[in-house]
């Protein structure tokens, strides 16, 4: 079928038969069909109690053994971020969704992550028919192997689908010189488009956040949306418009069961249509054997990849429990000077209770991704928000409130220098603090880089809550894969106890 695909997709639009009309009436007809969706999805997870690539698979093999005319759709986000995306640049989960690829993929912005000539690569792999309207090269050209939207005809109905790659992706991932267009307006165009083709039903497959969600439902240009982006599960119908979103890592996906009724024909023609919604929970899916094998492949890949050195550290590190939650460390520098580099931030932080090995490092050690999925294993992404001066006091304030006493929350820190009292009273102990050289200004905005998990207000950071986001937890990458590239960019580093956190009066 791939074959026959990619010679299809030499234009924008590229046109599917199934069978499946079946007498209503003397002049009538029912045709049923399944819309199946899922999206987000980065982990094997074949041991967890539901999610995952091979629960995903079972649950479109299921439904395609036992119902007519289904369409599996994955709405983008899955080549990243997971450990092992990270060191094989996530060709493994092309292999993954291959034992049961999508019939429709449109990328993420997890896609692009690794670059232009590795999305390339990868999208060219997958087996699925790949659309992508708002994309386009640099010279406005189609991508190689994509297409604007796909006709599939079920008898005599005819429905249409588009697809729409998240449009702020230059900013969120990397797709170097690829283009891509505003997506609301692109999915209007697409939908007349296809409605002038004689598609009776559209349906538009997009990777985009709720706003744009909405804001595509208000247009009415479509009947069916099916997104990803926002890792939750969301099913809604304005009357107009029916919208999905499945919850991210396949712990859930949605079907769309819809019935249209035909009636007339010509100029007389009448189609009206309702749907039936179900929800997929993975848990009630046996993970199918193939999978269990390939996963079991790539686990025992991993582990030998676990253990290859990424650069050497020539100064101690200490991550002791008591350490960590205490004071400035060694490691602490490193994590969050890793972190800044990672997203171009003024300014880093995290929290002492994120660093786990409870260990110490000689120094001349060659440090291994093992040692530092070890000291980061909660899966915990890098954002970027912007925060005032005042929020940076504030957050400084939490973390250091806490003392004497061990605290998860501690903070650690890269790009700025903190004077505190400890034995003030909790709230008002920071002193002083400098960023770039310079008195930190209460009223100025900084970026800040952070884990998802402060981002959310975790650890009593609430004033990061909410903030403006210039790389979301959706769009973001894991910390100890940026550690790892910032270990191995350096080749050699040399963290140490260096003033960040001081005390004073």
């Amino acid at each position: 079928m791939k074959s026959n695909l990619k010679a299809a997709l030499l234009g924008s639009v590229a046109f599917f038969s199934l069978a499946g009309a079946s007498s209503f009436a003397q002049d009538a007809q029912e045709i049923k069909f399944t819309l199946l969706v899922t999206s987000d999805i980065y982990e094997m997870a074949v041991d967890d109690e539901r999610g995952g690539f091979s629960r995903a698979a079972a649950v479109a093999r299921d439904e395609k053994a036992n119902n007519e005319n289904v369409i599996y759709f994955h709405a983008g986000d899955t080549l990243s971020p997971s450990l092992l995306s990270g060191i094989d640049k996530g060709e493994h989960v092309i292999d993954l969704l291959n034992l049961e690829a999508p019939d429709i993929f449109v990328p993420g912005n997890h896609e692009y992550d690794f670059g232009e000539e590795i999305f390339h690569e990868r999208m060219m792999d997958l087996q699925s028919t790949l659309l992508a309207a708002n994309l386009r090269e640099a010279d406005g050209s189609l991508v190689e192997g994509f297409a604007d939207s796909v006709m599939y005809e079920f008898g005599p109905l005819k429905v249409g689908i588009l697809g729409l790659t998240l449009d702020t992706s230059a900013t969120a991932s990397s797709p170097g010189s690829l283009l891509t267009t505003a997506a609301i307006a692109t999915l209007e165009t697409q939908a007349d488009a296809l409605r002038e083709q004689g598609a009776d039903i559209v349906v538009a497959v997009t990777h985009s956040n709720f706003a744009q969600d909405d804001e595509m439902m208000r247009t009415g240009a479509v009947d069916f949306i099916l997104s990803g982006h926002d890792h939750d599960l969301r099913i809604t119908n304005n009357g107009t418009t029916v919208f999905a979103e499945a919850e991210s890592a396949a712990d859930n996906l949605v079907a769309l069961d819809i019935t249209a009724i035909i009636e007339g024909v010509g100029d007389e023609r009448e189609v009206d249509w309702h749907t039936n919604y179900r929800i997929l929970d993975t848990a009630n899916y046996a993970v199918p054997d193939d999978y269990k094998q390939m996963v079991a492949m790539f686990e025992g890949e991993l582990a030998d990849e676990l253990d290859i050195s990424v650069g050497v550290v020539d100064t101690p590190l200490d991550s002791r429990r008591q350490s960590v939650r205490t004071q400035e460390t060694a490691i602490g520098n490193l994590i969050t000077d890793a972190m800044r580099d990672a997203v171009g931030a003024d300014i880093a932080l995290t929290n002492g209770g994120g660093i786990r090995a409870n260990r110490e490092y000689d120094a001349g050690y060659a440090i291994t991704r093992r040692d530092i999925l070890t000291e980061l294993p909660f899966g915990n992404v890098t954002i970027l928000i912007e925060v005032s001066g005042a929020d940076v006091i504030a957050a400084m304030e939490n973390g250091l409130g806490g003392l004497p006493d061990a605290f998860g929350g501690f903070p650690h820190v890269s790009g700025m220098e903190v004077v505190y009292n400890p034995d003030a009273e909790s709230g008002s102990r920071v002193v002083s603090i400098m960023i770039g050289g310079n008195p930190i200004d209460p009223n100025a905005t900084y970026k800040l880089a952070t884990n998802d998990y402060l981002g959310r207000g975790g650890n009593s950071y609430s004033m990061f809550a909410g903030k403006p986001s210039l790389v979301s937890a959706s769009d973001a990458k894991l910390m100890a894969n940026d550690v790892m590239v910032y270990v191995r960019k350096m080749g050699t580093v040399s963290p140490s106890i260096e003033g960040r956190l001081t005390t004073g009066m």
